[in-house]
This record gives C-alpha cells, structure tokens and sequence, in this order.
C-alpha cells in the first residue's frame, strides 16, 4: 500500500503544482534577504537559508520553507519561518482572487481573540514587487497534518493509530470549530470580511458568490450537476439561518498540525467568511466523506467510524449547546462547492496536458455520483 501511495502521490503533486509554477530557490533567497532588509530595523543584516518549496505545493497559495537570521538587539535572533505566496495568473489558480492580506488579518485576530493555535504572523506584503506576488510571513511549527495524497484514510500515522488517539484528534478538532463560532460579534470584528453583494443574508451571499465562482470556474461550459444543486439548495432553503459567526471556510482536519493527536496550528484561511456555524460544519462533515467514498472505490477499508456526520454534530453541540441543523442543506452546498473546486483543478490538468477533455462535461467533478445520490436523497443512507 505504501508503494501506492507514493506513486498516487507523486502524480497528483504534478497535477497540483505543474512545472511553469516552480521558482529559482538562489534567485528567491536574493529576494526574501532583500525585503527582509525593509522590514528589519537598520542593521538587521537578515540572512536565508534552507529554503524549500514542498512538492505538492500549487493547489492554492504556495508555501515557501526557510530559516532567517537577523540582528536584533545586539544579539543574533533565528527563526523558522513560512512564506505564503500567492500564485502567478500564468499557473492557472484554483481561485480568481488570492487577499493575502485579508488571510493575514484573520489569523492575527484569531490568534488574539481565541485560543485556537494559529501561528505567530509576522509581515504581510500586499505588494506584488518583492516576489511577483503578495505573499505573508509566519512562524513554522512542527507536527503532522493528515495528508491528502494518498488520503490520510488508509495508510497513514492516523488511520494507523488507535481508536483512543483517533478520537482524541476528532474531538479536538470539533472544538476547534467550536472556538472559532464562539468569537463575540464577529460581524463587527471581522467587519473585511463582510460581503458586498445585495442578497439580504450572509448565506444567500455566500452562495451567490459561488455561483459567480462557477461561472469563472466553467468559463462558458454548463455542468448540470452543478446546475441542479444550485437549484436543490434554492429549493431546500434553511427556515432559520441562525447566528452570523466567523467562518474558517476550510474547515477540515487536512489543515491542522497535531503532536500527540492535539491540534497545535490551523492553516488555511483563504476561504474565511461569515455565516452561519453550519458552512463549516458542512464542509467538516463532507470532506472526510470524500476521502472516504475514495477509500470504498478503491477497495480499501478507510475510516468509516471516524468524523461521522451525527458524531461531529453531537461533539459540537456538547461543546456550545448548539443543535446542528439542516445538515443536508450544509453537506449538499459543501459537496457543491468542492465539485467546483475539482473542476477549476481538473480543468487546469487540461490545461497544462496532464489530463483531457471528457466527453460529458459533468465528468470533470471527481465526485460526479455522490452529487447524484444527494440530488436523489440516497446518499446519506
């Protein structure tokens, strides 16, 4: 399983990160200890080394590992630093707009008013100048994500690691989410993050957005399933929206680091929104059920007992009193939006050769038939 896992891996790095998005490590290191230098009091003297762009980097921003040292108080300080580059328009990103300012901000302020662990960010240059692209700077910490390739669901230290230890990290990261919706006023907090379309809600602008998401995603084509679950969730609408929270957008386990099951950082804040405490647990919900309908097709046991929709919505209700509700509405619009997210990639693996064209156009969802099965209510039985 290993040896397959390693050859699945290497492929799908290639078609997250294509070649023309790799960058000249000796001529990055000039430019880092160049800005570093306007960053730093005079005197500073920064210094890069042991830089390294990760080989499945490229799905989203990219992440650039290196260590700097500095001058600082007459004494020598030394950090392990992490830079978040937005992509070139020349690498096909998998989004039409990266603010990673905006995903800065929300980090300093998560990390201020929560005790989530986020890391430690230091600059933020929304300027393109430096480096090509806007990018940020955090501090780098050390632990285990669960991978995405191969998925951590068969084969990895977590579905290796005892029962006890797997609910351990379940729990702990359901109490992330319940953290983040606990922030007081979050509308006026993270007032940047506050959409400026006209619809009358944040979920009815939250949708609206991706379906202008779609339409740039599909450039002209029309998905019909993509289609009808716009128009299922139009159809199946919430009574009750309930509370506006801070959303983290991308709430899933593949985004944490963890030492003894623990998460000790949350990453990925691109997707961060506000709206209703259900987007993220939809979205929570649904992506461990990808990775595990991945598992099934393949032959391979998964994880069926871990992150299951009724278990994830009773640990979060005992953590807020909250009942989860209309868990078929948030999981639908979450399969909805990451069959978006897998077309725009898929669609950029035709781009770059690496994969071609289908004949039915609802084939670049990878997850065609689960959108299927929930447009015929048979999916969750």
């Amino acid at each position: 399983m290993q040896q397959q896992r390693e050859e699945t891996g290497a492929k799908n790095s290639e078609v997250a990160r294509p070649p023309a998005s790799r960058r000249d490590l000796a001529d990055l290191k000039e430019r880092l200890e160049h800005w570093m230098a306007c960053q730093l009091p005079a005197g500073a003297e920064p210094r890069v080394s042991g830089l390294e762009v990760p080989a499945s980097n490229g799905m989203s921003t990219e992440t650039v590992l290196f260590d700097a040292t500095w001058r600082e108080n007459d004494r020598t300080r030394a950090e392990s630093l992490v830079a978040r580059v937005a992509p070139d328009a020349s690498t096909v990103p998998v989004f039409p707009v990266y603010d990673l300012d905006r995903q800065f901000q929300v980090m300093r302020l998560v990390a201020a008013l929560t005790s989530v662990p986020v890391p430690r960010v230091y600059w933020s240059e929304p300027d393109s100048g430096p480096l090509g692209t806007p990018f940020f700077v955090m501090e780098r910490v050390e632990g285990q994500v669960p991978p995405d390739v191969m998925p951590y669901n068969f084969g990895s230290w977590l579905s290796d690691a005892t029962a006890a230890e797997q609910t351990k990290l379940q729990e702990s990261s359901v109490g992330i989410l319940a953290k983040l919706h606990a922030i007081e006023n979050a509308e006026e907090k993270f007032a940047f993050l506050n959409s400026k379309r006209p619809e009358a809600t944040p979920l009815r602008r939250h949708v609206a957005e991706q379906w202008s998401y779609y339409e740039w995603t599909a450039d002209g084509l029309h998905l019909p399933v993509i289609e009808r679950c716009f128009a299922w969730l139009q159809d199946h609408w919430p009574r009750d929206e309930g509370p506006t929270v801070l959303s983290w957008g991308d709430a899933r386990i593949g985004n944490v680091m963890y030492r003894q099951f623990e998460p000790v950082a949350v990453f990925d804040w691109e997707m961060a929104s506000l709206g209703p405490r259900e987007l993220d647990l939809g979205w929570f919900i649904f992506l461990h059920r990808f990775f595990e309908d991945i598992a099934a097709n393949m032959g391979l046991p998964g994880m069926p007992h871990f992150l299951r929709r009724d278990d994830v919505a009773a640990t979060y209700e005992s953590l807020t009193g909250h009942i989860p509700r209309d868990l078929d509405f948030y999981t639908m619009y979450a399969a909805l939006r990451h069959g978006i997210v897998m077309c725009r990639i898929q669609l950029r693996a035709i781009h770059f050769g690496q994969a071609t064209m289908p004949d039915d156009v609802n084939d670049l969802i990878m997850h065609r038939p689960t959108l299927e099965r929930m447009l015929a209510g048979t999916y969750w039985r």
